[in-house]
């Protein structure tokens, strides 16, 4: 009797570790999305280093948006574009500050949902990632110091014999061939880096997008932008700005649907309030 009780108390304990692993693989498995996030939120990557379109700030200024793991905040278009997809979406937008290299290894990932970091869709990257529709659309533009020979340049050929660089990995840095005799100078990981380059006379101009231009010559009265008339030869791809997403994301229709519902004027007026809060420091 003795030892069929102690076989029925053994059963009942195997039993009930059984269904306490089965239980704990179960809660795992719900509380882990598809791609590691919660799904009541927005993971949007981006360098929050880039102004307008992305930059850090101290605080919460202007609607920016705490950035993760971090006490520091993100501001800029990009951020507002981020806010309208989140509010679209109904979930809790989540800034996660990435090296520019590392954003589209992070959405590979899983790390983050999306990367809006005034991103062009070129072919070579949608061979790894999807992209929205275009939110935005800039030009090419070249940042000089004034009082330089070239400030009053009004082609890229008068960059010829120019110290000019660009940013890593992006097709601002290839255009630079186009320029006759250009002393093409190593890419630079981001536009802070570019600015302190120029400002020490390291370069003699950087190219960029025209809000980005616009804000370094707001932020610093030694920069001018330069525009031409004669410019650099870019695809309408190039000079588009989406938002990346993952291969086969269920929220691209979803997020073209909520950028089908800003006008350019709202881009516009999105761009031109983001140059005018942008931390002078940048």
């Amino acid at each position: 009797m003795r030892r069929k009780l102690l076989l029925l108390l053994t059963l009942s304990l195997l039993a009930m570790l059984t269904l306490a692993g089965c239980g704990s693989n179960t809660s795992s498995s719900k509380s882990n999305g598809s791609n590691g996030n919660n799904d009541d939120t927005f993971k949007v990557g981006m360098e929050a280093g880039y102004p307008p379109f992305n930059w850090t700030q101290k605080d919460d200024a202007n609607g920016a948006v705490a950035i993760e793991g971090s006490k520091e905040y993100a501001g800029g278009s990009d951020v507002e574009i981020a806010k309208r997809i989140a509010e679209g979406l109904g979930k809790k937008l989540v800034i996660v500050k990435t090296e520019w290299d590392g954003l589209i290894p992070a959405l590979q990932s899983g790390k983050i949902d999306a990367v809006i970091a005034g991103m062009s869709p070129t072919a070579e990257r949608k061979e790894s990632i999807d992209f929205s529709d275009n939110y935005y659309k800039s030009d090419l533009v070249m940042v000089v110091k004034k009082g330089s020979p070239y400030e009053n340049a009004k082609s890229i050929q008068d960059f010829s014999g120019a110290k000019i660089t660009a940013q890593l990995n992006t097709f601002h840095y290839s255009v630079i061939d186009q320029i006759k005799g250009v002393k093409k100078q190593p890419a630079m990981d981001n536009f802070p880096a570019m600015r302190v380059a120029l400002e020490s006379g390291v370069i003699d101009g950087y190219v960029s997008e025209r809000p980005e231009a616009v804000s370094a010559s707001s932020a610093n009265e030694n920069f001018v932008m330069v525009e031409f008339t004669e410019g650099f030869q870019t695809s309408e791809e190039d000079t588009a700005i989406a938002v990346g997403l993952p291969k086969d994301s269920d929220l691209t229709e979803k997020i073209n649907k909520i950028l089908a519902g800003i006008s350019e004027e709202e881009q516009t007026e999105i761009m031109d309030t983001a140059i005018k809060n942008q931390p002078a420091a940048e």
